[in-house]
């Protein structure tokens, strides 16, 4: 099995940077037969990457769902929903999906790791919910590959 672990969003805004410190934190020692990669904002690498064959994509990434800040959550993407128009702060994972099937890639299984924020405004650093959330994602992260593995086995 060949996973890709993708760290998505923008170190500019507070706990938008999410994505981005899971990343750098599982790049230090990669889960076996997985490539970590901070795409930041850069929705249009993020899809040539997709086209390359993988069977997981986990996606790390600020995700405001009403929950307490640092909180957590395992999300699978509605890959087939249309993209919207985003601002350049920020990436759609919709317009990476849609953009990868453009280029002729088939999209493999995709998760995504994401982190109730406490705030996603203009400055460079985690609240400290977040920052303590990071290493539970990487965790969760290896532990995710880790289920897949073990059910893909005979």
């Amino acid at each position: 099995m060949s996973a890709l672990v993708a760290g998505v969003g923008n170190l500019f805004f507070s706990d938008d940077a999410f994505g981005i410190e899971v990343a750098r934190q599982l790049a230090g020692a990669p889960p076996p037969d997985t490539e970590v990669t901070d795409f930041g904002i850069r929705a249009l690498h993020l899809a040539y990457e997709l086209c390359n064959p993988h069977d997981l994509c986990i996606v790390a990434d600020c995700v405001a769902r009403g929950g307490d800040p640092g909180t957590l959550y395992v999300i699978q993407p509605d890959l087939d929903e249309p993209p919207s128009i985003t601002d350049a702060h920020g990436m759609d994972l919709r317009v990476a999906f849609a953009a990868a099937r453009e280029l002729g890639g088939t999209l493999p299984a995709m998760l995504v790791v994401g982190c109730e924020p406490e705030r996603v405004e203009p400055g460079i650093g985690l609240s400290r919910a977040v920052s303590r959330a990071v290493p539970a994602a990487a965790k969760l992260i290896h532990d995710l590959l880790e289920r897949r593995t073990r059910k893909d086995r005979p």
